[in-house]
C-alpha cells in the first residue's frame, strides 16, 4: 500500500512540476528577489574534484603521478562528435529538447517498476545523471527521485546544455578509479581520446552503463558486446550506416592499460614540500609569516599555506623538475650499498653548479614514500662543516686578511667556554690555511671573535637556515654547536656561494603548470652576491687543501677542481662533508636517527666515500 501511494504521488507531481516550472519561469521575469531566493535554496555549486598531478624530470619524462582517481577533464570541443553521439543516442536522445527530465521516459519507467513491484528502471536523463553524480546519492527511492527531478530542472536553468554535457562526459565513472572520457582513453589505451579509432571510442563508451559488469580488465567480452550494441543503436538512429557499424565492430580491440608512474619517491616527496614554499612565496604568504607579530597570526597564515597548496594540487598540475633520473638512481643505489651497519642512515643533496637546481637527493636507506626525509627534514648539528660559511668566509670579508695570515691555535677560554682541538692537541701560532686544513677549533673561535658573533651570522642570513635562531648566537656556533642545527640540503645550498660568490635558492621545481600548460608558478631567477671574488678565490683554495692534504684526504679529484670541508660532532655522533667540484655542490650527513658514537666509521672515512659518490656525474 505504501509503495502504491508513493507511485500515485509521483504521477501527480509530474504535471504539477511542468505547470509550476512554467509559472515560475514567468514569475521570475518580474520577481528577481524570488529568483535569488530560489537559487539560494538550490545552490548547485561545483563540487571539489581532484585532478592528477604529474611530475616530469629534466628530460620532460613523467616520473611520478599523484592521484587517487585518474581524471583528465576535457573541454566539450575537444571531445569528438562521434563520442558525444554514442552517449546521446544511447542515454538521452531528447537531451537538447527536454527541461532536465523526460516525462515520457518517467512513464515508461513507472510501467516497468509497477510490473516488477520494484524500483529498477531509471529513466534518467543526462542532466539527472549529472545531478546524481554531483549532488545526490545513487539510492533508488521515490523520495530521492523526486529531489533529483527538481535539481535537474534547476540545473538546466542555471547551466547551458553544452556545459551539462561536458560535465557528464568528464565525470562519468569508467571503473578502476577512472573518471571521464578523456581519462578513460588514456587509461585503457594510453592515448588521448582524439587518437582513438571509432571502435576504441565505442569500446570505452560501453563501460559507464555498468562499470562492474563492463570492466574490460575483468569482463572484456561483456564490454565488447556492449560496444556492438552501442554501434547498432547509432546505425538504427541513422548516425552511421549498418555497414559502418559492422566495420567498427570487426576492428580488434587491444588494451594498453596505463601504469601509474611512481618512481623516485625520494625526489617527488621533496618536490611537494617545495611546491608549498613556492606557492607561499609567490602569493606573499612567506613575508606575512615572517612579519607576523604574534603566534596565533603565524599559525593562521601557516594553515592558509596548507589550504592554498591543497587547492592548487586539486586543480591538477604538471610540475616540471630538474631531476636527473640516471644520477638519482645511481646515487640511491651506491649510498645504500655503503650504509652496511644496521640502522646507519644518511641524508644528502646534490645541486647543479650552473643552474643551482637540485638534481639528486638521498633521504635514507630503504626510504619509502612519506618516511622521514633526511635530506630536508633531518636537522642535525653540523660540526666543523659550518666553519667555511660562518667563520672563515666572514673573516676574509672583514679585513685585509689572507690564507697566510697568522692565528693562535693554542688553548682559549671565553668566560666559561673553553673549547679544545680534536684529540686535545695544543698548537701554537699557525697560518689560517693550516688551521682550516687541519680543522683547529681554537683558531676558529679566535677568528669568529675577530669578526663578531652577530656580524658573522649576518653573513649567513641569505641562506635562510630555518632552524637557526637568536639563541644560536654564541661562540659554540663557530664549531657547529647549535641548538638544533641544519639539514643536508641547507648546508649544500650555502656551499653554492663558493661557486662564484652568488647565491640563489636551490630548487627542484622549474615550473608549475596547469593541465592546459599555462605556467602558474616559477622561482625567481635572481641571484644575490654573498662573497667577494677575493673571498671566493681564497675559500676555494682552502677547501681544495682539505682534499689534498687535510681532513678530506681520500676524496678523489674527478674534475679540475674539488674542495670540501668535513665536520664531526661530540663523540662522532654526526659525520658531515660539504663541498663542490666543477659540476656539483653537495653535502652529506651520516649518522643514526637515535645518535650514537661512530668513531670507527669516521676512521674508515665512510662519510668521505659517500661524498665522493655524490660528486660523480
Amino acid at each position: 500500500m505504501k509503495r502504491f501511494i508513493g507511485i500515485i504521488i509521483i504521477l501527480l507531481f509530474i504535471p504539477i512540476l511542468v505547470i509550476v516550472q512554467d509559472a515560475i519561469a514567468v514569475e521570475l521575469t518580474t520577481a528577481d528577489s524570488f529568483n535569488k531566493q530560489l537559487d539560494t535554496s538550490i545552490e548547485l555549486s561545483t563540487p571539489p574534484i581532484n585532478v592528477p598531478v604529474s611530475m616530469t624530470d629534466r628530460n620532460g619524462v613523467i616520473f611520478t603521478e599523484e592521484y587517487v582517481e585518474w581524471r583528465e577533464p576535457l573541454a566539450l570541443t575537444s571531445i569528438p562528435t562521434f563520442v558525444r553521439q554514442l552517449f546521446l543516442e544511447s542515454e538521452d536522445t531528447g537531451f537538447f529538447e527536454h527541461r532536465g527530465y523526460d516525462v515520457a521516459a518517467i512513464v515508461r519507467a513507472f510501467a516497468v517498476n509497477t510490473a516488477t513491484d520494484d524500483v529498477r528502471q531509471g529513466a534518467s536523463t543526462i542532466t539527472q545523471q549529472v545531478v546524481r553524480m554531483r549532488f545526490l546519492s545513487t539510492e533508488k527511492t521515490y523520495e530521492r527521485k523526486l529531489t533529483e527531478l527538481f535539481y535537474a530542472a534547476e540545473l538546466e536553468k542555471q547551466t547551458s546544455k553544452d556545459d551539462i554535457l561536458e560535465m557528464y562526459l568528464n565525470e562519468m565513472y569508467f571503473g578502476n578509479q577512472v573518471y571521464g572520457i578523456g581519462a578513460a582513453a588514456s587509461y585503457y589505451f594510453n592515448k588521448p581520446i582524439y587518437e582513438l579509432n571509432k571502435a576504441e571510442q565505442a569500446f570505452i563508451a560501453a563501460i559507464p552503463n555498468n562499470p562492474s559488469l563492463y570492466n574490460p580488465l575483468v569482463h572484456f567480452n561483456q564490454t565488447k558486446k556492449r560496444q556492438e550494441r552501442l554501434l547498432s543503436i547509432l546505425a538504427k538512429n541513422g548516425v552511421i550506416t549498418t555497414a559502418e557499424a559492422e566495420t567498427y565492430a570487426s576492428i580488434p580491440i587491444e588494451l594498453q592499460v596505463k601504469k601509474k608512474e611512481n618512481n623516485f619517491p625520494v625526489y617527488s616527496t621533496y618536490v611537494l614540500s617545495e611546491l608549498s614554499e613556492l606557492i607561499a612565496q609567490s602569493e606573499g604568504l612567506t613575508d606575512q609569516i615572517a612579519n607576523a607579530t604574534d603566534e596565533s597570526t603565524k599559525l593562521a597564515l601557516e594553515a592558509r599555506v596548507k589550504q592554498r597548496t591543497a587547492e592548487v594540487l586539486a586543480t591538477g598540475l604538471i610540475i616540471e623538475t630538474a631531476l636527473d633520473p640516471i644520477k638519482q638512481r645511481r646515487d640511491e643505489q651506491a649510498i645504500s650499498a655503503l650504509l652496511k651497519p644496521k640502522g646507519l642512515q644518511a641524508g644528502a643533496a646534490v645541486i647543479d653548479n650552473g643552474t643551482r637546481e637540485i638534481v639528486s637527493l638521498f633521504a635514507g636507506k630503504d626510504y619509502k614514500k612519506a618516511d622521514f626525509h633526511r635530506a630536508f627534514q633531518a636537522v642535525r648539528q653540523p660540526g666543523s662543516a659550518i666553519k667555511p660559511i660562518l667563520v672563515y668566509a666572514p673573516y676574509f670579508e672583514s679585513g685585509p686578511y689572507t690564507a697566510n695570515s697568522r692565528v693562535n691555535s693554542g688553548n682559549i677560554c671565553i668566560g666559561t667556554y673553553c673549547p679544545t682541538n680534536v684529540g686535545g692537541y695544543v698548537y701554537g701560532t699557525t697560518k689560517v690555511r693550516d688551521a682550516f686544513r687541519l680543522s683547529h677549533n681554537t683558531a676558529a673561535i679566535r677568528l669568529f671573535k675577530t669578526v663578531g658573533i652577530d656580524k658573522a651570522f649576518d653573513f649567513i642570513e641569505p641562506f635562510q637556515f630555518k632552524s637557526i635562531t637568536q639563541q644560536d648566537h654564541t661562540y659554540a656556533a663557530a664549531l657547529g654547536g647549535l641548538s638544533k642545527g641544519m639539514t643536508p640540503l641547507e648546508l649544500a645550498g650555502a656551499y653554492t656561494g663558493f661557486i662564484d660568490g652568488t647565491y640563489k635558492r636551490p630548487h627542484a621545481i622549474r615550473s608549475v603548470k596547469d593541465t592546459a600548460g599555462t605556467i602558474l608558478y616559477e622561482w625567481p631567477n635572481d641571484k644575490i652576491d654573498v662573497w667577494s671574488p677575493a673571498t671566493v678565490s681564497t675559500m676555494r683554495s682552502l677547501l681544495s687543501d682539505v682534499v689534498t692534504s687535510g681532513t678530506g684526504r681520500g676524496i678523489p679529484n674527478t674534475t679540475s677542481y674539488t674542495g670540501a670541508k668535513t665536520g664531526t660532532t661530540d663523540h662522532y655522533k654526526d659525520l658531515w662533508v660539504g663541498g663542490l667540484n666543477e659540476h656539483y655542490t653537495t653535502a652529506v650527513w651520516v649518522g643514526y636517527d637515535k645518535p650514537q658514537p661512530m668513531k670507527r666509521l669516521s676512521d674508515q672515512k665512510l662519510h668521505l666515500q659517500l661524498f665522493s659518490t655524490l660528486l660523480l656525474d
